[in-house]
């Protein structure tokens, strides 16, 4: 696998990639490398002919009529304010109003201009955003007042509010997505969510090639045995510089399994994040998902 590296002016536009001697695909170190990069419309020129009064006339077709409406549930949580599940169950309870009166139906459908009242706070659905931003050292998605926020960096992507998809503290940087679709949030900051993340991690000291095998085996934290896809060296460089590809959403983790094997991690780096990767994006930039990638990130289960 390749990861993004370089020296300190172009540090993510150089690549490294992790060696051959890390993993393999029967769980066992010493395989193959792996990547994280892994006619128009035209008017008749021809006049309309007069049909013929003794021929049957063809009826015209119907108008579409288009459907504006949108279902309460997918209404509310187009707003960010929830899920579509806890959604229902506010519903349910009797706490969404439509137009001043109380809707418990399951399945109600809402127009555009109705007036939507949720747990006593008037929402409105906004357009989705989807921002990826390349997180430098120094900024965090905590509400520590003492430290840079993250979101700073995005704020102007967006005039709704952008949240973090999980947590990233001021010392790890990479690949941070930010966005207003609260069911993306749940579904990857769940702990049953399986989708890889790839870091590139730089230890205090070089890694023993015997610890490296107890990682790729599993290593037990808090009684819980973390399940690594793939580890190996960076190639050309230190054996203190490690790839390690995983599928826990908990960036706490991937220091956990080193600091359990008595090694301090310098610097994490996530290059990958389900599918999504740093290529172009300089540390500190931001970009907008395009539509096949925000579909990526929902097929995924």
């Amino acid at each position: 696998m390749n990861t993004r590296g370089g020296n300190k002016n172009n540090r993510d536009n150089k690549k490294t990639s992790f060696s051959k001697g890390g993993s393999s695909n029967k769980n066992k170190p010493g395989g193959k490398p792996f990547s994280k990069f892994e006619k128009p419309f035209k008017k008749s020129d021809k006049p309309f002919k007069q049909h013929n009064d003794d021929k049957p006339v063809r009826s015209a077709k119907p108008a579409v009529v288009k459907d504006d409406t949108i279902r309460l549930n997918k209404y509310i949580a187009n707003s960010g304010v929830c899920s579509r599940r806890d959604a229902d169950l506010y519903i349910q309870s009797g706490n969404v109003m439509v137009n001043g009166v109380v809707v418990t139906e399951m399945g109600y459908k809402v127009k555009p201009n109705d007036k939507v009242v949720f747990d006593g706070v008037s929402v409105n659905p906004e357009k989705k955003v989807y921002v990826l931003l390349n997180k430098p050292k120094g900024f965090s998605t905590s509400d520590d007042e003492n430290v840079s926020s993250a979101y700073d960096l995005v704020r102007n992507a967006a005039t709704s509010t952008l949240k973090p998809v999980g947590r990233m503290d001021k010392t790890t940087v990479g690949l941070l997505l930010y966005t207003n679709d609260n069911e993306m949030i749940q579904k990857f900051t769940n702990a049953a969510q399986h989708s890889s993340k790839l870091y590139h991690v730089s230890l205090d000291k070089n890694l023993k090639y015997e610890d490296l095998e107890k990682i790729q085996t599993g290593v037990y934290i808090n009684e819980h045995k973390v399940w690594v896809e793939e580890i190996s060296y960076v190639e050309n460089q230190p054996k203190s510089e490690v790839g390690i590809k995983l599928k826990s959403s908990n960036i706490k983790i991937v220091r956990s399994v080193f600091e359990k094997l008595g090694y301090n991690v310098i610097k994490l780096d996530r290059v990958m994040f389900a599918g999504l990767t740093k290529w172009g994006l300089t540390r500190g930039q931001w970009r907008f998902l395009t539509e096949q990638e925000v579909i990526n990130l929902k097929n995924i289960k």
